[in-house]
């Protein structure tokens, strides 16, 4: 999947069917959009694109009011690539864009930028200064401008529908197998391993760091986990997630990892 930041690249594709959404945690509900977006792409023989945001609009408006990020950047972006997506153009969501009227946003980003042939949206997209565009506009602005759009519906699992929040809310509440099903696999974290005080080591304990790079962990606690790229096979070990007062005040979330029988 080629990555394309911002929108002054000349024609990041020739044309392209396109998908837009913050994709948090890339869920069943997400996959299923871009199934559907590949088959469009490949019926009109053009690259299938996503467009997303970063940081996450919650994040530039509110930002301690903002929910929990279930997946970095870089993790969003390999888990759109599994799914096959030719193209991925991150916008930086800043000042300028917050307040991109909604007709510009269709001009300039999805006309100019992008060449839309064909979009697919989520039941409740909105965009645009104030959140004043909606699908309807979309549909006049595919009239004026030849792409044709649709929607996509909610995913549905045990009667509930498939979210970011419900996967938060599952995550948060330690309910580890609704969570896996709403995703579509077991909830995951990607990260370097990074220097620590080795008090663990000290200890007879030695932990694996990863820092976290956002402040608010979707999930705080002990863990059984496994570990996966040290080793042929996955390796068990047992994680602790979030903040650590008595070490260092709290003041930013660790994930430690103890590795059984390993050095």
């Amino acid at each position: 999947m080629k990555i394309f930041r911002g929108f002054h690249h000349p024609q990041v594709a020739s044309a392209c069917a396109l998908t837009i959404g913050n994709f948090d945690g890339v869920h069943r509900g997400h996959q299923a959009m871009l199934a559907l977006l590949n088959n469009e792409a490949q019926h009109r023989g053009v690259q299938s694109c996503v467009l997303t945001f970063e940081p996450h609009p919650r994040e530039f408006f509110a930002t301690r009011a903002a929910p929990a990020r279930l997946s970095t950047l870089r993790e969003k972006l390999e888990l759109i690539a599994e799914e096959g997506v030719a193209l991925a153009c991150v916008g930086r969501f800043n000042t300028a864009l917050a307040h991109l009227e909604a007709e510009e946003f269709i001009e300039r980003l999805l006309i100019g930028s992008l060449r839309t042939r064909h979009l697919i949206v989520g039941d409740d997209f909105r965009f645009g200064a104030k959140r004043r565009g909606n699908f309807a506009m979309l549909r006049e602005a595919g009239v004026r401008h030849g792409f044709t759009i649709e929607t996509v519906p909610s995913v549905m699992v045990d009667g509930v529908r498939v979210s970011s929040s419900a996967v938060r809310a599952a995550l948060a509440d330690g309910r580890m197998e609704d969570a896996a099903r709403f995703l579509g696999r077991p909830y995951e974290i990607d990260g370097r391993v990074v220097p620590g005080r080795q008090l663990g080591r000290q200890l007879g304990v030695p932990t694996a760091n990863i820092r976290i790079k956002h402040d608010k962990p979707p999930l705080i606690g002990v863990y059984a986990v496994e570990v996966r790229g040290l080793a042929a096979t996955a390796c068990q070990g047992v994680a602790n997630i979030g903040f650590r007062p008595s070490v260092n005040q709290g003041i930013n979330p660790l994930l430690e990892i103890h590795l059984f029988d390993f050095n």
